[in-house]
C-alpha cells in the first residue's frame, strides 16, 4: 500500500500597516532678565511635548511577527521649548533711598521733606524725632539741637 503524500499547510503570511505614535520631549532654556529681582524664576513659555508619528509595514506569517519596515516617520505636533526667565536685577538697598545726612529713621530723598503733622506741603514727610548727623538739607531741627522733626 502506497502511502498518500504528506500535505503541509501553506504558511499564511499577512502583512499590515501599523502607526506608532512616539513623544517628542519639549526642551528646556533659561534666558536672564533684568527687570526680575535676582535670582528670581518665572516660565515665560511653557513647554509642550511633540508628537511623531512612525508607520511600518509589518509582515506576520502564521501570526508571528517576522519582519518589521519603516515606511514614513513624520512629526505631527512640533514641541514648544520651555523659556525660564531668571532675574538679575539688584535691588537698592533701603538706605540708598534714605538721605545720609539723617539717622533715627529713613527721611526719603525728594525735592522737599516735612515732618509729618506739621504744617509742610511735601511732597515727602518722615516721622520724627530724627537725629541730624550732617547737613540739615530739608530744615527739620528748627531748633538747630540736633534732633529734627520732636514734636
Amino acid at each position: 500500500m502506497v502511502k498518500p503524500p504528506v500535505v503541509k499547510p501553506s504558511k499564511v503570511t499577512v502583512k499590515k500597516t501599523v502607526v506608532e505614535v512616539r513623544v517628542i520631549a519639549f526642551k528646556k532654556r533659561t534666558v536672564t532678565d533684568s527687570s526680575l529681582a535676582k535670582g528670581e524664576k518665572v516660565v515665560t513659555t511653557t513647554g509642550v511635548n511633540g508628537s511623531r508619528r512612525l508607520i511600518y509595514e509589518v509582515t506576520f506569517v502564521d501570526g508571528v511577527q517576522t519582519a518589521k519596515e519603516l515606511l514614513r516617520d513624520v512629526v505631527a505636533k512640533q514641541p514648544r521649548t520651555q523659556v525660564t526667565a531668571v532675574g538679575t536685577k539688584v535691588e537698592e538697598s533701603e538706605s540708598s533711598e534714605c538721605d545720609p545726612n539723617y539717622s533715627g529713621g529713613c527721611v526719603p530723598i525728594a525735592s522737599d521733606v516735612d515732618c509729618s503733622g506739621g504744617s509742610g506741603d511735601g511732597p515727602a514727610y518722615v516721622r520724627g524725632p530724627v537725629t541730624v548727623v550732617g547737613n540739615d538739607v530739608y530744615g527739620l531741627d528748627r531748633d538747630k539741637d540736633g534732633l529734627g522733626c520732636e514734636d
